[in-house]
């Protein structure tokens, strides 16, 4: 991150220089009655710059069963929400588990703490 001479000494630009990442909303397809098949819709294609997985995120995670593996820095979306996943350019499908806006950066951002998924689904 560099700072631009036309910007105020508190915002830092953000750059999201790692790739395209897919947010997509996971959804029942199943009839009533049947067992649930749930499948991912695409929601919105993201650029994305891959954060630092710190020590406290990765404690707390894993106080509460959770294993993060990733944290990824977007533009802010408001549609994009925890109960989402995220597809990577690697092909791989995460849980979003938690979305965090950034403070002090321009454009505004947020950053989305990706856990495994263990489950397979069939992306629409």
């Amino acid at each position: 991150m560099r700072r631009k001479p036309t910007r105020p000494d508190n915002e830092i630009s953000q750059t999201y220089n790692s790739g395209l990442l897919t947010v997509c909303d996971v959804s029942n397809e199943a009839s009533p009655g049947d067992f649930p098949a749930e499948r991912l819709m695409k929601k919105v294609f993201l650029r994305y710059e891959e954060r630092r997985l710190g020590l406290n995120r990765l404690y707390l995670a894993r106080q509460s069963n959770v294993e993060i593996v990733r944290v990824v820095r977007t533009p802010y979306r408001p549609e994009v929400s925890p109960q989402d996943a995220a597809i990577l350019p690697d092909g791989r499908a995460y849980r979003i588990d938690a979305v965090q806006l950034a403070v002090g950066v321009y454009p505004p951002s947020m950053d989305l703490s990706l856990a495994k998924m263990e489950a397979r689904y069939e992306v629409v």
